[in-house]
């Protein structure tokens, strides 16, 4: 027989192929071939869809008498094999059952009406074994909600992530407890309700006062009169008394600040889902670090008045040092500040660049210092006596700031400070727009659910009858609701035949109607 008797689509009938004769052997097998008509395409889908013949059975035969299979995304075919798909049996294309709803009997493919650019990544995710990579020209919220509906799964969706450069949500885990979480719903987001808001707003404000008592303290109209009284020589060997600190106006806004301080904390690490994580956490640390200093000082106010001037002199410079730590509360502001909170994780992101910043310019500094100072070496009036000394003179020569200070007499030294000048330049201008860019990331991240909607899919249509149908029906579609009861009732009475025939059957006119309009 020719070969152009052959149909683009062959399926196996139960007549397709005969044995000749079982005695003589040597004839072999006789194959019946006839050309596949759009009667026989749609018999054989009533027939499929029987309840006798599964859906398993019918891949089984599609797999044996073809291994490509025909996707067709909005128009745009796409040719493939069956193991292709088979590699990932979860997801839409790799299962049989959740495909053949998307079946086309009458064109023998799947149909989807889809993003066609998205499904070329899609494609390459089956055929090289589970990469994803967005495609330039889809932007990232249609090309996830395309992962999502071909069922790729989180494996794929994590690694779309990644592939993005988006950084994991810490998932907010809550208390089981009941009153726990409505504790810590209170004091640990703000935005959870109205009181939540009020308690933020007044441990906002404590903060500002401790902050304001801390930077007025050291003024000379306020100062405190025991720093000279503690070094001040005795007079007739008797000391001068050192006032009480606990009548001190700060010391008791101070303690005030910090019982809300200590309140806040313990109610919060009393309401914690989980200890461990809460003492790990960056702010509550810092929370420590903003209220030890006070207990300390109150300490060391207590023990001194004990002890001779010379312990109390060396107790002092201590507690210098220990009140310097008060400034850090200035961070306990970033718990209720967006913005605080983009700028630490735009340090953190970039701690690389920063890295390679400070690298750069030690580099720089040891390479100018050296060389300002063999440059003036021959001038008395120079002030770079050594390298150490150079030092100075080259960070803020580099940074641009130039203090005057120190600087190059010579023509050589001179020479020397303008390469120093450009090369600073040049070194901190390199990783900044990483570091802007970062900034930029973190900013659009947190403000985007609120500027942008969700991007939602309408869906593709199915190649189901009757339920499935109506709902999948929409308001925008040309055709009214009687010429959609006629197609149904079409479909519903080719279906339920198993011996389906096109002949003298009037439903195929319908059956071919709703294929069309697909």
């Amino acid at each position: 027989m020719d070969d152009q008797n052959y149909s683009v689509i062959q399926t196996p009938s139960p007549s397709g192929i005969r044995g000749s004769d079982a005695d003589t052997g040597s004839r072999g097998y006789e194959v019946e071939r006839r050309d596949m008509t759009v009667e026989n395409m749609l018999e054989e889908s009533a027939v499929l869809s029987a309840p006798h013949l599964s859906v398993d059975r019918y891949e089984r035969s599609r797999q044996g008498c073809c291994e490509r299979v025909v996707i067709n995304i909005s128009g745009l075919r796409f040719e493939t094999q069956l193991k292709t798909f088979n590699q990932f049996p979860e997801t839409l294309l790799g299962d049989p059952r959740k495909r053949m709803r998307y079946f086309d009997p009458l064109r023998n493919e799947y149909f989807f009406d889809r993003n066609r650019p998205s499904f070329d990544a899609i494609l390459y995710y089956y055929q090289s074994g589970g990469r994803i990579r967005r495609p330039v020209n889809v932007p990232i919220d249609i090309f996830s909600e395309e992962i999502r509906f071909y069922q790729l799964g989180e494996e794929a969706m994590e690694k779309f992530r990644d592939d993005e450069g988006f950084i994991k949500e810490e998932e907010r885990v809550l208390p089981k407890n009941d009153f726990q979480k409505q504790v810590w719903l209170l004091f640990e987001y703000p935005e959870s309700s109205g009181p939540a808001r009020g308690i933020a707003i007044v441990s906002v404000l404590v903060i500002l006062i401790s902050i304001v008592i801390f930077c007025m303290e050291t003024l000379p109209e306020f100062r405190d009169e025991r720093d000279q009284a503690t070094v001040a020589p005795t007079i007739n060997g008797t000391a001068p008394q050192v006032p009480s600190p606990f009548t001190d106006p700060f010391f008791v806004i101070e303690t005030l600040c910090i019982i809300w301080f200590s309140f806040e904390l313990l109610v919060r690490f009393f309401a914690c889902p989980s200890k461990t994580c809460f003492s790990k956490n960056i702010m509550n640390i810092i929370d420590i670090v903003a209220i030890i200093p006070y207990f300390i000082t109150l300490g060391t106010e207590l023990a001194e008045r004990q002890t001779n001037s010379g312990q109390q002199a060396m107790s002092l410079a201590i507690l210098r040092v220990i009140r310097l730590v008060r400034v850090f509360r200035i961070f306990k502001l970033s718990r209720h500040s967006k913005g605080l909170q983009i700028l630490g994780q735009t340090l953190k992101a970039s701690m690389r660049e920063l890295g390679l910043l400070i690298f750069f310019l030690f580099i720089g500094v040891i390479l100018f210092s050296s060389a300002v100072y063999f440059a003036e070496a021959d001038d008395p009036s120079s002030s770079f006596t050594s390298i150490p000394d150079a030092f100075w003179w080259a960070v803020v020569t580099m940074t641009t700031v130039g203090y005057g200070d120190m600087h190059p007499v010579t023509i050589g030294g001179k020479i020397v400070g303008s390469l120093c000048a450009i090369a600073g330049v040049l070194t901190i201008a390199l990783p900044v727009p990483v570091i802007v860019s970062n900034f930029n990331y973190f900013y659009h991240r947190e403000t985007e659910g609120e500027e942008h909607p969700q991007y939602v899919h309408t869906g593709s249509c199915e190649h189901l009858p009757s339920e499935e149908l109506r709902r999948s029906s929409c308001s925008s579609s040309s055709l009214s609701k009687s010429e959609y009861m006629v197609i149904e009732e079409g479909i519903n009475s080719a279906f339920k035949q198993p011996n389906f025939s096109t002949e003298n059957n009037q439903n195929c006119v319908n059956i071919k109607k709703i294929f069309t309009d697909v």
